[in-house]
């Protein structure tokens, strides 16, 4: 198990923290949105508009399940923990770190949730996303990192200490 896997909300800085980890662990990256927007030809937003939500999380699925590397950090999207095969696929090839926020942080640093290519169901507030994801985030967290507080350097410090305590 030699992958490190980012989980948690948008804007919990999976890919900040991520880059940063993989450079003072001497890790590659790879953020799985940029993965499948390169796939798939369009972005993110495109994608669930074209496809609807059940379609964008097929895809998303797909393209997550099939990630094979090693000594990568991966930074996957928040909707991911919908995904059983990917998430199957993550447990079997790594660690799975959860960076936890409160939803007053996610909320605070989350501008513009539709043009980030947040997965929101009609009418679902991001209040009811925050609560429906937290549950699946802790089913799979294998480490919780609880950001609150905490400086980028503090979270990048918590995350090396808690990989290499575990």
């Amino acid at each position: 198990m030699d992958n490190i896997i980012f989980i948690g909300m948008p804007a919990v800085g999976k890919s900040t923290v991520g880059v940063i980890a993989a450079k003072q662990l001497g890790y590659g990256f790879l953020d799985t949105d940029l993965l499948i927007q390169e796939k798939e030809g369009r972005l993110l937003k495109d994608i669930i508009g074209e496809k609807g939500i059940e379609g964008f999380l097929r895809v998303e699925d797909r393209v997550n399940a099939n990630v094979n590397t090693r000594k990568t950090i991966i930074s996957p999207g928040g909707s991911v923990i919908y995904c059983e095969n990917a998430m199957k696929h993550y447990k079997e090839i790594g660690k799975i770190v959860y960076l936890q926020a409160s939803f007053e942080t996610i909320n605070k640093r989350l501008k513009d949730a539709k043009n980030r290519g947040v997965v929101l169901r009609k009418g679902q507030t991001l209040r009811e996303l925050y609560d429906e994801r937290v549950r699946l985030f802790e089913k799979y967290a294998d480490i919780t990192i609880c950001e609150d507080g905490q400086s980028l350097e503090d979270t990048v410090n918590s995350v090396l200490v808690n990989l290499a305590d575990s």
